[in-house]
């Protein structure tokens, strides 16, 4: 009997901008940070530095790594499902095995940056499907598939979650002024655009 997957992560949620993000649309490409709560912002000591540029721009650097951060681990969990479910096709483990090896160190990287930045590596609140985020109900579905329609299902959610993943990335090019920042978001959009096109192919 496989192991429930644990389907509760902490997630770090705070405002960057005020447009309208449509990341769970499968025809939407707009940037924002939208669909999240904007009751919290990014926790930061109020001490922290601000190498690499203004408060500002740091502020949202800390807000991308401490949503990046949970979004990654959902990622990762969804590939843990696809490993494990022994139903999966050859195709979607290959690409979980993909996933997961890019993802972990990513979050060691931006980990260590709210570390570095004397942030906290989460903030209170919540992260909806504005952002790609699957709910725990998702989860649980995906979970008890089985053969195709795990295939199908595990494609579709993690189109919808790299969506998200490519428009935080996009929207923290906009304000940071960080090269590391940069460099992690400009690698984010590269191949996890490339991979939508890849999954878009196989469904």
């Amino acid at each position: 009997m496989r192991q429930p997957v644990r389907r509760t992560i902490p997630v770090a949620v705070a405002a960057l901008i005020a447009a309208s993000l449509a990341a769970c649309s499968s025809t939407a490409n707009d940037s924002g940070m939208s669909g999240m709560d904007h009751s919290a912002g990014p926790m930061v000591s109020s001490s922290s530095p601000t190498v690499g540029g203004s408060s500002a721009s740091r502020s949202g650097d800390v807000m991308f790594a401490q949503m990046m951060i949970p979004h990654h681990q959902q990622a990762i969990e969804m590939g843990d499902l696809a490993l494990k479910n022994p139903t999966s096709s050859p195709e979607v483990r290959k690409l979980a095995t993909d996933i997961k090896k890019a993802q972990d160190p990513e979050i060691q990287t931006m980990r260590g940056w709210l570390s570095s930045w004397g942030a906290a590596t989460s903030a209170g609140g919540h992260m909806d499907h504005g952002t790609g985020m699957m709910s725990d109900a998702d989860m649980a579905k995906l979970e008890t598939a089985q053969g195709a329609e795990f295939d199908r299902m595990w494609l579709s959610m993690m189109v919808q979650h790299h969506r998200g993943a490519v428009t935080m990335a996009q929207q923290v090019l906009t304000t940071t002024n960080d090269p590391q920042v940069k460099q992690l978001a400009d690698a984010i959009i590269k191949a996890q655009n490339a991979e939508i096109a890849t999954m878009q192919g196989m469904l």
